[in-house]
C-alpha cells in the first residue's frame, strides 16, 4: 500500500495541463467492442480504472497496443465471451459498461457485480430495464448477471433515472440493433455526448446528443475510427479548489472550458473566482472567499443535479472549499448516501461542520485546517482530503491513494511541479 506525506500551508503556483477524462475514457473503451476494425484513442489517462478496464478487454481476447505515449490501438475483431474476472470486476463500477457491447456483438454476456466507490447503493436496475426493451432476458445466481439475447430490436426506452452508465450501456447495446430506438430521460454530460460523438463518426446514426432523448437508427456494423479523449473536468475543478485553498494562482492549460459554465456559476457561490483565456483557466491569487448568501441573508443551498446541473462527483471538493470560505453553506446530495462520510476527518482537521443526515451537511467557514493521519475511501473524497492537507498547517498523511490514482494520474507529480511538498512512500 502506498500513502501521501503532505507538508501543507505552501501556495500553488505554475501551469498544468489536465490528463484525458475518466468518465469519457472508460465507456470509449468499452465501446471498441461495437467493432471489427480497429479503433485508436489518444489522451487516455493512465490511470487504475483504465489499467483494469484494458485488463478487463484483454480477457475477451481483444488486442491492445500502446502506439505512443497516452495512446493506444484496440481491436476487437476476434473478441470471444469468456468468463469476466470478479475480482477486477469489483474494482470499477465501469466493469457493466461492457453488457451492451457484449450483448450486441456476441449475443451473451455472463457478468459479475460491478464495483466502483463504495459511497453508497448504486443500483444496476435501470440498466436491465433498458436492456430488456431492446429484447435482452436477464437472470441473476450464483452471484453473477447472465445476460442474452436472441436478436437486438430497436425500442422506445424510458429510464427511470438519468443514470449515466445506464444511459451509455442503452446507447452502446441500440446502435446495433435493428430498427429505430428512443432513449427518453437520458443522461447528457460532456463523456456521454463524446461517446455519441465518437460512435457516430464509426457509422452510427444518433440524434439530438447533448439533449435527454435520443433518436438511434440501428446500423449493421461499425467501422474503425479515432478519438482523441477530452480534458477531465473534474480534475480541472480539483487543481482550482486546491489553488484557492493554498492561496496560489495557477494556469490549466485546455481545460475544456464549455463544459464548466454551471460549476463556475456554483462555485462562485463560495468566493471562487478564474479567468478564461482562450480554453486555458488562470486561477489568481488572493481570492475573496466569502459565501453568497441566498436573498434576506438566508443560508445558500449547493445541491446536485444531473448534468447539466452540478455534479455529485464536485461535490467533496466543494466542502472543502468551504471550510475556507467565510459564511455558512448546505450542501446536498440525494444521490449518494454515503458522500458524506468522509467530513468527520474533516472535522479531525478543525473544520466546523454539522452533519445533519447521511445526504446534507452545513459548512461554517472559514477555519484554520491542522495536519492529520487520514484515510482515502473514495477517488472524490481522496482528492478533497489530498486539497484539504495541502492548505493545513503541519504534516498530513493520506493512506490508500490508490483511491486517488484511480481517477487522477499522477496527482504527486502535478502538485510538485506546482510546488507543493508531497512524496509518495511505500508502506
Amino acid at each position: 500500500m502506498e500513502e501521501f506525506i503532505i507538508q501543507g500551508g505552501i501556495p500553488l503556483h505554475g501551469e498544468l495541463i489536465p490528463s484525458g477524462n475518466k468518465n469519457a475514457v472508460l465507456p470509449l473503451l468499452a465501446s471498441s467492442l461495437l467493432t471489427a476494425e480497429p479503433v485508436i484513442f489518444h489522451n487516455v489517462p493512465n490511470i487504475l480504472d483504465v489499467q483494469t478496464m484494458i485488463r478487463l478487454l484483454k480477457s475477451l481476447n481483444v488486442d491492445i497496443t500502446e502506439i505512443g505515449e497516452n495512446s493506444i490501438r484496440i481491436d476487437a475483431s476476434d473478441i470471444r465471451p469468456a468468463d469476466l474476472n470478479p475480482d477486477l470486476c469489483r474494482k470499477i463500477r465501469a466493469s457493466i459498461l461492457l453488457a451492451g457491447p457484449l450483448i450486441s456483438r456476441v449475443g451473451e454476456i455472463y457478468l459479475p457485480p460491478p464495483g466502483g466507490d463504495v459511497i453508497g447503493r448504486r443500483r444496476v436496475d435501470t440498466h436491465i430495464l433498458a436492456f430488456s426493451n431492446l429484447g435482452v432476458e436477464t437472470t441473476y445466481a450464483d452471484n453473477q448477471f447472465h445476460i442474452k439475447t436472441k436478436g437486438l430490436a430497436g425500442a422506445e426506452i424510458l429510464m427511470d433515472e438519468a443514470s449515466v452508465t445506464a444511459t451509455e450501456n442503452a446507447i452502446m447495446a441500440s446502435v446495433l440493433a435493428k430498427g429505430h430506438s428512443i432513449i427518453k430521460n437520458a443522461a447528457s454530460e460532456p463523456h456521454i455526448q463524446q461517446l455519441c460523438h465518437f460512435l457516430n463518426s464509426l457509422g452510427a446514426k444518433i440524434e439530438n446528443i447533448g439533449s435527454n432523448t435520443l433518436h438511434i437508427q440501428g446500423v449493421d456494423h461499425l467501422t474503425g475510427g479515432e478519438c482523441t479523449i477530452g480534458p477531465d473536468y473534474l480534475e480541472v475543478v480539483s487543481y482550482i479548489g486546491a489553488a484557492v485553498v493554498t492561496k496560489g494562482s495557477i494556469r490549466i492549460k485546455n481545460a475544456g472550458i464549455k463544459h464548466l459554465d454551471m460549476i463556475r456559476l456554483v462555485m462562485k457561490r463560495l468566493g471562487v473566482r478564474w479567468e478564461v483565456e482562450g480554453n486555458d483557466i488562470i486561477v489568481p491569487e488572493n481570492q475573496v472567499l466569502e459565501i453568497e448568501p441566498d436573498l434576506g441573508n438566508a443560508i445558500p443551498e449547493i445541491s446536485v443535479m444531473p448534468w447539466p446541473a452540478f455534479p455529485t462527483d464536485l461535490m467533496s471538493i466543494a466542502i472543502v472549499v468551504a471550510t475556507q470560505s467565510k459564511g455558512s453553506i448546505l450542501f446536498h446530495d440525494w444521490m449518494y448516501p454515503s458522500r458524506m462520510y468522509f467530513t468527520d476527518k474533516l472535522v479531525g482537521m478543525g473544520a466546523q461542520i454539522v452533519l445533519c443526515d447521511p445526504h446534507r451537511c452545513i459548512v461554517q467557514g472559514p477555519t484554520r485546517l491542522n495536519g492529520e493521519h487520514l484515510e482515502s475511501p473514495d477517488i472524490r473524497a481522496g482528492m478533497a482530503l489530498l486539497i484539504a492537507a495541502l492548505s493545513a498547517k503541519g504534516e498530513s498523511v493520506i493512506r490508500n491513494v490508490s483511491q486517488i490514482d484511480r481517477g487522477y494520474q499522477e496527482v504527486d507529480k502535478k502538485l510538485k511541479a506546482l510546488g507543493a511538498k508531497i512524496k509518495r512512500r511505500t508502506v
